[in-house]
């Protein structure tokens, strides 16, 4: 299971990409995020935050089945957007 945690400090950014083609340009809010990816420390991460959405609440997530593919290959894949997590429970 890939653990991602949220602290109650994260912080959340709005990026703007410029418009191509006469196209309205984008606006994209990110939150940020630690994956624990075996390493000594976690590694800090963005997430995507939908229009609309609420930043995601302090906590330890885990990436939601969603969020994977499979690809033309037959391999299994993170899906590029619209990635979601779901909160871990913790046993005691």
């Amino acid at each position: 299971m890939l653990k991602i945690e949220i602290f109650s400090d994260s912080k959340t950014t709005t990026r703007t990409i410029k418009g191509k083609d006469g196209k309205a340009d984008r606006s994209l809010q990110e939150q940020e995020a630690y994956a624990y990816l075996g390493g000594k420390f976690p590694t800090q991460m963005k997430l995507s935050i939908e229009e609309g959405q609420e930043p995601y609440v302090a906590g330890i997530y885990t990436v939601h089945s969603s969020s994977f593919i499979v690809n033309n290959f037959g391999g299994l894949e993170l899906k590029r957007f619209g990635m979601l997590i779901e909160p871990v429970e913790l046993e005691l």
